[in-house]
């Protein structure tokens, strides 16, 4: 991920400067929103709402649109993430060897609910179904490394030395 802390200057200001190169990269390119999309989140780690508006005045699709094939992919984010991605696997494997222990603790540690974002967005905990290794279970990926076999305690230590 390219997010910066420089193109989020607060929770409400986005720099959209560096967007700008994006929608030149496809100016003459019809059709190419989720590419633009993508070069998007890659900038700010999440598609925020000012980028929707400033890539639908470049673009000439409109809001609805673009927001139509943001909510159609899972792969886009309408929110600000965390700088660190905490995915639990709740699968039915993971389930059974103790995953819902796993979640409680995280939220409990860092004081929010799975689904949501710190509030100095440094962690994200997100509960998804099955990432397919069940030997593992139960098992989560921690900014893009698997870890399994994980209690509570060593989900615990694994979320704290996080930057």
């Amino acid at each position: 991920m390219v997010l910066e802390e420089t193109k989020i200057m607060n929770d409400e200001t986005v720099d959209l400067t560096p967007l700008d190169e994006v929608l030149e990269a496809f100016r003459d390119e019809r059709g190419a929103i989720i590419p633009i999309l993508q070069r998007t989140q890659e900038i700010y780690g999440y598609v925020p709402a000012e980028a929707i508006q400033h890539i639908s005045k470049h673009t000439g699709n409109s809001v609805a649109q673009l927001y139509g094939v943001a909510t159609f992919y899972s792969q886009f984010y309408l929110e600000r993430r965390g700088r660190h991605i905490v995915s639990i696997c709740d699968g039915t494997a993971c389930h059974v060897k103790g995953a819902p222990r796993l979640v409680t603790t995280l939220e409990e540690q860092l004081g929010i609910k799975a689904g949501e974002t710190t509030p100095d967005y440094r962690v994200t905990v997100e509960v998804v179904y099955c990432l397919g290794s069940c030997a593992l279970a139960p098992m989560a990926v921690i900014d893009g490394q698997v870890v399994g076999r994980l209690v509570p305690d060593k989900v615990s230590k694994l979320v704290r030395e996080l930057e």
